[in-house]
C-alpha cells in the first residue's frame, strides 16, 4: 500500500447505508464532513495549535461513490502564510474487490490558526520535498490572490453583466417562478455537532446546507438531484452549542442541464432568537445535475425571476458560473495529452478537411453561453464533459474578403496578437494549406511555448457564405520539440468570417482549450484578466486600419 507523504493526513471510510442517499450513493453532505475534518487535522499537524475553517474553494465532483466502496481522503498543507494556510484535498474511491481507484474530487481549503491567549501566530513554512510540492506551493499564491479578490471580481462582473441583455430573461413557455423552489429549515446545535474547539463543526454546517439545497433543486426537476460542484464556502462567523441555525435555500438560475441553488445560514442565540435578529454566518452556492430513469441528464426548466432580489440572484448566478469556470481551470492543471497527429503529404487532404469540419462542428454545437459583452466583442463559453471551448465574436467594419486575407496570413498574427512572438511558414503545402511554426512569450515564469500548426483556408463557394480559417497542431519530424520551449498543442481552433454587408463582417474565433493554454483562458473567464477582450480589440483595430498591400484582390 502507498505510504502517506510527510505532512499528509489520510482518512479512509467504508461507505455504509447510513452514509448514503436514496440512490445508494455516498451523501455529498457526509463527504463534505469527512473532507473538512481531514483538512482540519492536516492544518493542525502543521501549525501545532487549534485551527478553524476560513473558506473552502470550489469542489468539483468527478465521480460518485456507492455503498460498499471505500473513500480515502488525503490532505496536506501546500503553503503557509502568516496566520493562514492552504490545504490541498484529494478524494479517491476504491472498489474493494477489483481494487480499482477513481478520483472523486480535488479541492483546496483555507484554515486559520487560533492564537493562544494574546500570543500572535507565525506559521512555519512548508517543507517542500518533491517537484509537485514546489508546483503546488507556487500555485497556492495564485489561488490566494483569486480568493482575496473574489468580492471585487464579483462586483465588477455584476456591473459588466448588466450591460448586455441575457436571452434567458426573455419570457417563454414553461418558465418556473423562483418562489416554488424556496426551502427553509432549522437546526438546533447540540454537543455532537460541535468540533473539538466547542464551535459548530464546519463540515456539519456544510452538510446541513447541502440537505436544504438538494430539496430546493428537487422541487424544480422532480427527480433526485446529483451534486456536481460547490461554489466557494466562506465562513463569516462562528456559532456554538445552543445556537439555532436557520437555513434558507432557493434556486437562483438554471443552465440547461445544471442548476445553481443559493443557501444562506443565520445563527441565533436565545436572546437573538426572541428578537428575530440573527447573525449571517455562511452563504454558499451549490450546483446540481439530475438524471432520469435511463440515467440521462435532465434539462431543467428555466427560472422566472419575480422580484428585484430574484433578478439580482439570477444575474449573480451567471457571474458566479463564469468565475467558477475560471477557477476550475486554474485548479485542475491537467497534464497535456499529446494529440500525436503526424503530418505527411499522403494525409494532407484528410487532415485539412478534418480540421475544417471540426471547426464547423464546434461552431454548430448548442449550449454556448454569453459570458461577456463589450462594444463590438462578445465572448461565449461551452463546457462539455470537462472540455472547455471559447467563442469570441467580433464585429469589424471591413469587407469579409479583406478580413479573410488579413487573418488567414498567420505571418501577420504577431502584429495584433500579443500571445504570438513569431509565426513563420515552414511548409507551403498548397494554396489552401500551410504549416506554421509559432513561438509564444513567457507566462508566469515558465519557459516560452511553441507550436507547429496546420492552417487550412476555405473561401466560400458563393457570395454570402462563410470564409473559414482552421487550425490544428501536427507533428512534423523536421521540427522536433526544443528544450528552450514547452511544446504546446491546438486541438481545434480558427476563424469563421461572415459578411454582414458589403463593407462589414462578423469574425468568430473558436478555440477548444488544451491544457497548455487553459490558465490563460481561465484568468479571462474568472474575471481577473481582460486579455481576451484586449486581443480581440487589437484584432479589430488591425483589420480596420490595414492598408491594401496589393495582395487582397488575389484572395
Amino acid at each position: 500500500m502507498e505510504r502517506p507523504a510527510p505532512g499528509e493526513v489520510r482518512m479512509s471510510q467504508a461507505i455504509q447505508p447510513a452514509h448514503a442517499n436514496p440512490r445508494g450513493e455516498l451523501s455529498a453532505g457526509q463527504l463534505l464532513k469527512w473532507i473538512d475534518a481531514t483538512a482540519c487535522l492536516a492544518a493542525e499537524k502543521h501549525a501545532g495549535v487549534s485551527c478553524v475553517t476560513a473558506s473552502v474553494d470550489d469542489i468539483q465532483f468527478a465521480e460518485t461513490a456507492r455503498v460498499g466502496q471505500v473513500i480515502t481522503i488525503k490532505a496536506k498543507v501546500t503553503r503557509a502564510f502568516s496566520t493562514s494556510m492552504e490545504i490541498s484535498i484529494k478524494v479517491i474511491v476504491q472498489d474493494v474487490f477489483p481494487g480499482i481507484e477513481k478520483l472523486v474530487s480535488v479541492a483546496f481549503s483555507t484554515f486559520v490558526a487560533k492564537p493562544v491567549g494574546e500570543e500572535k501566530i507565525h506559521l512555519k513554512p512548508v517543507t517542500l520535498l518533491t517537484e509537485q510540492d514546489h508546483v503546488e506551493h507556487n500555485l497556492a499564491s495564485e489561488r490566494r490572490k483569486v480568493r482575496l479578490h473574489h468580492e471585487d471580481t464579483f462586483k465588477n462582473l455584476m456591473k459588466e453583466n448588466r450591460r448586455f441583455d441575457d436571452p434567458i430573461c426573455d419570457e417563454e413557455e414553461g418558465m418556473v417562478p423562483t418562489s416554488g423552489t424556496s426551502v427553509q429549515s432549522i437546526e438546533l446545535v447540540l454537543p455532537p455537532h460541535a468540533n473539538h474547539h466547542g464551535n459548530t463543526f464546519g463540515g456539519q454546517i456544510m452538510a446541513w446546507m447541502e440537505t436544504v439545497a438538494t430539496i430546493s433543486a428537487s422541487r424544480l426537476c422532480r427527480a433526485h438531484p446529483l451534486l456536481k460542484s460547490v461554489d466557494m464556502f466562506k465562513f463569516r462567523g462562528p456559532s456554538t452549542v445552543g445556537d439555532r441555525l436557520v437555513f434558507n435555500a432557493i434556486v437562483n438560475n438554471t443552465f440547461q442541464t445544471c442548476v445553481e441553488v443559493g443557501v444562506r445560514v443565520e445563527a441565533f442565540d436565545c436572546q437573538e432568537w426572541s428578537k428575530g435578529q440573527g447573525r449571517h454566518i455562511n452563504s454558499a452556492f451549490l450546483i446540481y445535475n439530475a438524471v432520469d430513469d435511463k440515467e440521462e441528464l435532465v434539462t431543467f426548466p428555466r427560472i422566472k425571476p419575480m422580484s428585484k432580489d430574484d433578478l439580482r440572484r439570477y444575474h449573480g448566478a451567471i457571474v458566479r458560473k463564469r468565475i467558477r469556470l475560471g477557477r476550475k481551470y486554474v485548479i485542475s492543471h491537467k497534464e497535456e495529452v499529446p494529440l500525436c497527429v503526424h503530418w505527411d503529404i499522403s494525409n494532407q487532404v484528410a487532415l485539412s478537411n478534418a480540421s475544417v469540419e471540426a471547426l464547423n462542428n464546434l461552431a454548430a454545437r448548442s449550449g454556448w453561453e454569453v459570458t461577456s459583452a463589450v462594444e463590438k466583442i462578445k465572448i461565449y463559453t461551452l463546457e462539455e464533459h470537462d472540455i472547455l471551448s471559447v467563442w469570441v465574436e467580433k464585429h469589424v467594419e471591413r469587407p469579409a474578403h479583406v478580413t479573410y486575407h488579413l487573418l488567414s496570413d498567420f505571418t501577420k498574427r504577431p502584429l495584433w496578437d500579443p500571445h504570438y512572438v513569431s509565426c513563420e511558414v515552414i511548409d507551403w503545402v498548397s494554396e489552401a494549406d500551410q504549416i506554421y511554426y509559432i513561438t509564444c512569450p513567457v507566462v508566469n515564469g515558465d519557459k516560452p511555448k511553441d507550436l507547429v500548426v496546420l492552417v487550412s483556408r476555405r473561401r466560400p463557394l458563393k457570395d454570402g457564405d462563410t470564409y473559414t480559417v482552421a487550425m490544428k497542431s501536427v507533428i512534423l519530424p523536421s521540427v522536433p520539440p526544443s528544450p528552450q520551449y514547452i511544446r504546446s498543442e491546438i486541438i481545434c481552433a480558427g476563424f469563421l468570417i461572415h459578411a454582414t454587408d458589403s463593407s462589414s463582417c462578423t469574425v468568430s474565433y473558436f478555440n477548444q482549450i488544451s491544457a497548455s493554454i487553459s490558465p490563460y483562458f481561465a484568468g479571462n473567464l474568472g474575471g481577473w484578466s481582460k486579455s481576451i477582450e484586449e486581443t480581440a480589440a487589437s484584432c479589430i483595430q488591425f483589420i480596420e486600419n490595414a492598408t491594401d498591400d496589393g495582395l487582397i484582390n488575389r484572395f
